[in-house]
Protein backbone atom coordinates (compact mmCIF):
# COMPACT_ATOMS: atom_id res chain seq x y z
CA UNK A 1 0.00 0.00 0.00
CA UNK A 2 1.32 3.44 -0.90
CA UNK A 3 -0.21 6.70 -0.05
CA UNK A 4 1.40 9.87 -1.86
CA UNK A 5 0.77 12.94 -0.50
CA UNK A 6 1.48 16.44 -2.64
CA UNK A 7 0.37 19.92 -3.03
CA UNK A 8 1.94 21.28 -0.03
CA UNK A 9 4.22 24.31 -0.41
CA UNK A 10 4.72 28.17 0.56
CA UNK A 11 1.40 30.36 0.57
CA UNK A 12 1.10 33.75 2.48
CA UNK A 13 -1.68 34.32 5.40
CA UNK A 14 -4.72 34.15 3.90
CA UNK A 15 -4.25 31.63 0.80
CA UNK A 16 -5.17 28.85 -0.19
CA UNK A 17 -3.28 25.17 -1.22
CA UNK A 18 -5.06 21.90 -2.24
CA UNK A 19 -3.61 18.79 -0.94
CA UNK A 20 -3.69 15.76 -3.21
CA UNK A 21 -3.24 12.25 -1.58
CA UNK A 22 -2.99 9.41 -4.55
CA UNK A 23 -3.65 5.79 -2.86
CA UNK A 24 -2.16 2.68 -4.52
CA UNK A 25 -2.36 -1.19 -3.35
CA UNK A 26 -5.75 -0.98 -1.35
CA UNK A 27 -9.68 -1.33 -2.02
CA UNK A 28 -9.72 2.76 -1.99
CA UNK A 29 -13.60 2.76 -1.72
CA UNK A 30 -13.73 0.51 1.32
CA UNK A 31 -11.08 2.58 3.44
CA UNK A 32 -11.96 6.25 5.30
CA UNK A 33 -9.88 8.58 4.29
CA UNK A 34 -8.12 10.83 6.76
CA UNK A 35 -5.79 14.23 7.05
CA UNK A 36 -3.80 14.93 10.06
CA UNK A 37 -0.82 17.60 10.52
CA UNK A 38 2.14 17.79 12.89
CA UNK A 39 3.77 21.31 13.66
CA UNK A 40 7.53 21.71 14.92
CA UNK A 41 7.28 21.10 18.44
CA UNK A 42 4.19 19.60 19.17
CA UNK A 43 2.16 16.18 18.36
CA UNK A 44 0.30 14.82 15.10
CA UNK A 45 -3.18 15.67 14.98
CA UNK A 46 -6.99 15.20 13.83
CA UNK A 47 -7.45 17.46 10.49
CA UNK A 48 -10.10 16.23 8.49
CA UNK A 49 -11.77 12.49 7.51
CA UNK A 50 -14.02 10.90 4.77
CA UNK A 51 -16.10 7.94 4.56
CA UNK A 52 -15.40 5.59 2.07
CA UNK A 53 -18.69 7.04 -0.09
CA UNK A 54 -17.78 10.30 0.80
CA UNK A 55 -21.06 10.92 1.93
CA UNK A 56 -19.90 11.33 5.83
CA UNK A 57 -17.17 13.84 6.74
CA UNK A 58 -15.65 14.65 10.09
CA UNK A 59 -13.10 18.22 10.88
CA UNK A 60 -11.41 19.46 13.80
CA UNK A 61 -12.55 22.38 15.53
CA UNK A 62 -10.03 24.75 13.78
CA UNK A 63 -11.19 23.66 10.47
CA UNK A 64 -14.71 25.80 10.30
CA UNK A 65 -15.25 26.31 7.47
CA UNK A 66 -11.35 27.16 5.99
CA UNK A 67 -10.75 23.52 4.87
CA UNK A 68 -12.77 20.90 3.09
CA UNK A 69 -12.01 17.18 2.30
CA UNK A 70 -13.25 15.26 -0.35
CA UNK A 71 -12.44 12.04 -2.48
CA UNK A 72 -12.42 10.71 -6.30
CA UNK A 73 -12.65 7.30 -6.22
CA UNK A 74 -12.62 6.62 -9.54
CA UNK A 75 -8.89 8.38 -9.10
CA UNK A 76 -8.09 6.40 -5.75
CA UNK A 77 -7.69 10.52 -4.36
CA UNK A 78 -8.25 12.20 -1.56
CA UNK A 79 -8.04 16.49 -1.83
CA UNK A 80 -7.72 18.65 1.01
CA UNK A 81 -9.06 22.24 -0.14
CA UNK A 82 -7.66 24.30 2.47
CA UNK A 83 -8.50 28.07 2.23
CA UNK A 84 -8.21 31.56 4.43
CA UNK A 85 -4.58 29.82 5.67
CA UNK A 86 -2.76 31.21 9.00
CA UNK A 87 0.29 30.68 10.03
CA UNK A 88 -1.00 28.42 12.55
CA UNK A 89 -1.62 26.05 10.03
CA UNK A 90 1.93 25.71 9.37
CA UNK A 91 2.91 21.84 9.51
CA UNK A 92 3.78 18.39 7.49
CA UNK A 93 -0.02 17.31 6.52
CA UNK A 94 -0.10 13.54 6.18
CA UNK A 95 -3.00 11.40 4.63
CA UNK A 96 -4.05 7.98 6.41
CA UNK A 97 -6.13 5.60 5.37
CA UNK A 98 -8.48 3.58 7.62
CA UNK A 99 -10.58 0.45 7.37
CA UNK A 100 -14.03 1.01 7.18
CA UNK A 101 -15.09 0.79 10.80
CA UNK A 102 -11.59 -0.27 12.31
CA UNK A 103 -10.75 2.12 14.54
CA UNK A 104 -6.85 3.05 13.76
CA UNK A 105 -5.38 4.09 10.84
CA UNK A 106 -3.55 1.02 8.86
CA UNK A 107 -1.56 3.24 6.28
CA UNK A 108 0.23 6.42 6.36
CA UNK A 109 1.58 8.83 3.39
CA UNK A 110 4.90 10.34 3.70
CA UNK A 111 3.71 13.63 4.39
CA UNK A 112 4.06 17.21 2.33
CA UNK A 113 5.06 20.43 4.29
CA UNK A 114 2.85 23.47 3.98
CA UNK A 115 4.41 26.62 5.42
CA UNK A 116 2.18 29.88 6.29
CA UNK A 117 3.83 33.29 5.96
CA UNK A 118 2.56 36.02 8.02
Amino acid sequence: VQLQASGGGLVQAGGSLRLSCAASGLTFSSYVMGWFRQAPGKEREFVAAISWSGGSRNNADFVKDRFAISRDNSKNTVYLQMNILKPEDTAVYYCAARYKDDSAYSYWGQGTQVTVSS
